[in-house]
């Protein structure tokens, strides 16, 4: 019998389980299979309506009675550093960048299980085998780069950034670095990289996943300025921060049906309905 991909996305819903982010909620995503020839496509036009990669998966927070997680991104054009932010540039300024494709390596390896060992030993990663974290670097249908950073005298690798290339952006699918300079602010500098990347390509945004209001895990992305959020079906400028609440309303999260109709899919994809 010869199966063939559906013409059109098919969407679904995860089973609820523990929320990473707020204690004592419970998560639950939106998601969609990419794959096929229009797989960039669809991950450019997802992507700019909140929802980001994990592999051959596209998906999106839809919490039954919450929507405190937000997609957020940076605008390149509305970035200003911060005098912390320039002091984290100029220490890291001789780390040696080095663009490949997505191939995972054992150097990748051992320093993604000391980062997670250091700071998210109780995560839901934090039992990812050799062959889990391969399948996560190389996995992937479209554009992708892996981003490594590299201390020049020792060329040890200390940071790793997996990267998407999309239309307008770039987007930071996840990053990890040495835990044994804490005061280099690793995590910050790959991100102003990315900044930087995303500028000499010609690129408006840098995409940096979710950005959850009262979770400290995610408080540092709302330090760089030119912030977006996706909010309500439209992109949102981050004026004030500490003015955000998490939208915990019973409310607050459309039926499954709702979201799905109004999901834009690209022109591609239409044209097969």
């Amino acid at each position: 019998m010869r199966h063939t991909l559906p013409l059109t996305p098919q969407f679904y819903v995860t089973a609820p389980q523990p929320c990473p982010y707020l204690e004592g909620r419970m998560e639950r995503k939106l998601f969609t299979a990419l794959q096929g020839d229009n797989a960039a496509q669809l991950n450019d036009s997802l992507s700019a309506q909140g929802f980001r990669r994990s592999q051959n998966v596209l998906y999106r927070p839809s919490c039954t009675d919450c929507a405190a997680c937000l997609s957020a991104r940076i605008d390149i054009s509305a970035f200003k550093p911060s005098k912390s932010q320039k002091r984290t540039m100029r220490r890291n300024r001789d780390l040696l960048r080095r663009a490949t494709s997505p191939w995972a390596t054992e150097d990748q390896y051992d320093l993604f299980r000391r980062y997670l060992d250091s700071r998210h030993a109780e995560g839901g990663m934090a039992d990812m085998d050799v062959f889990e974290f391969a399948a996560m670097i190389e996995e992937t249908p479209i554009r992708s780069r892996v981003i490594e950073y590299i201390e020049p005298d020792t060329r040890d690798l200390v940071g790793v950034c997996l990267t998407d290339v999309l239309a307008d952006g770039v987007s930071m699918v996840y990053s990890f670095y040495s835990p044994d300079h804490p005061q280099a602010g690793l995590g910050n500098h790959i991100i102003l990289d990315h900044i930087e990347i995303a500028r000499a390509a010609g690129l408006p945004y840098v995409y940096l996943g979710y950005w959850v209001p009262g979770s400290q895990k995610m408080g540092y992305k709302a330090k760089f300025s030119g912030l977006e959020v996706y909010i309500g079906g439209a992109w949102q400028k981050l004026a004030d921060p500490l003015s955000f609440e998490p939208d915990n309303h019973p409310l607050s999260t459309d039926p499954i049906a709702e979201q799905v109709a109004n999901i834009a899919l690209p022109d591609m994809a239409r044209k097969n309905l």
